[in-house]
């Protein structure tokens, strides 16, 4: 598919820290274009306790490894006490529309009897994005069948009037050394309307082999036909990104040998590499990422020569 150039890690969050809400980590990483200028990467931002709040921070296009602004508060902070997200929150997806841009994030729980829950939220800008409203209290992705524990919409398009939906969705847990690890894959839903998303989607991916975790799907179009990055876990302790091709987004391939990128010989993202998003800058395509331990020393840059949205 593509080649990828490692650029680094561009951003160290323990450089850039502006309080205590971003104490470590910067995860899922996830572009938009802010400007000609300015690529904007919403991030979660963890604190010294592990709760997650999305922030952003803002590079050159055309230098993206330099840093020109980091959000001095979150853009969306943790929710409600009581409600779906008042343990944290990461990113899914931003999506700019005709009144604002829409960010769907996922929301975390916790309860009595599981690590955690998490289901998908709506927020809306009205300000550019530099900082965003819940829609609703309540999450948009809610349970449903074979999604009691996790329903994670992470890859959002709006397309002749309906908006496509792809998301994580799980209700197991996975034992090793004792801990127990999220069990989830990958479906696909769509709706006209996002307050009333149905909680049955349709199967894409499937974990296989020694995998008990397929998820974080980000869709594309790329030469006429969906192409999903994805990220996959193994009982054995690798993290890293797959990549599947489909025509109509629902039945897919996987194609994980020409996912392009891999894990470096040493360094930020020497034992894990995970959840790539793209990006189009001029000629090249521009991929955010994060390495060993799902983010927790910020994010890298990869770049490839290539062309995103040809429909």
């Amino acid at each position: 598919m593509f080649s990828w150039e490692k650029q680094g890690l561009i951003f160290r969050t323990s450089d850039h820290c502006v309080g205590s809400w971003m104490a470590n980590s910067a995860l899922t990483p996830t572009p938009m274009r802010l400007n000609d200028d300015i690529i904007r990467v919403y991030a979660g931002f963890r604190d010294d306790g592990g709760v997650s709040r999305i922030g952003y921070v803002d590079v050159l296009a055309d230098a993206p490894a330099r840093i020109v602004g980091v959000s001095r508060r979150p853009a969306l902070d943790i929710g409600r006490d009581g409600c779906f997200d008042d343990n944290g929150v990461i990113l899914g997806d931003v999506v700019p529309g005709l009144d604002g841009i829409y960010m769907f994030y996922v929301g975390f729980q916790l309860v009595a009897k599981a690590k955690f829950l998490a289901f998908t939220g709506l927020a809306r800008s009205t300000d550019g994005g530099d900082s965003f409203s819940r829609v609703s209290e309540a999450p948009i992705l809610d349970r449903g069948p074979a999604q009691t524990t996790i329903g994670a919409v992470h890859s959002a398009m709006f397309d002749q009037g309906r908006w496509k939906l792809w998301f994580a969705c799980g209700d197991g847990w996975e034992y090793m050394g004792g801990k127990p690890y999220p069990q989830y894959h990958i479906r696909y839903v769509e709706s006209s309307d996002l307050l009333e998303v149905p909680r049955l989607g349709r199967e894409c991916l499937k974990p296989s082999g020694d995998e008990y975790r397929v998820g974080r799907p980000r869709v594309y179009r790329i030469g006429g036909k969906y192409v999903m990055y994805f990220t996959y876990g193994t009982t054995s302790g690798s993290y890293l990104p797959g990549i599947a091709c489909s025509v109509d987004g629902i039945e897919w391939v996987r194609k994980d040998e020409d996912v392009g990128i891999s894990l470096s010989s040493s360094g930020w993202d020497s034992r894990t590499l995970c959840y790539p998003a793209l990006i189009q800058h001029r000629d090249s395509i521009l991929m955010f990422y994060n390495g060993n331990d799902m983010g927790a020393d910020g994010f890298g840059l990869a770049r490839a020569k290539g062309v995103l949205g040809q429909g």
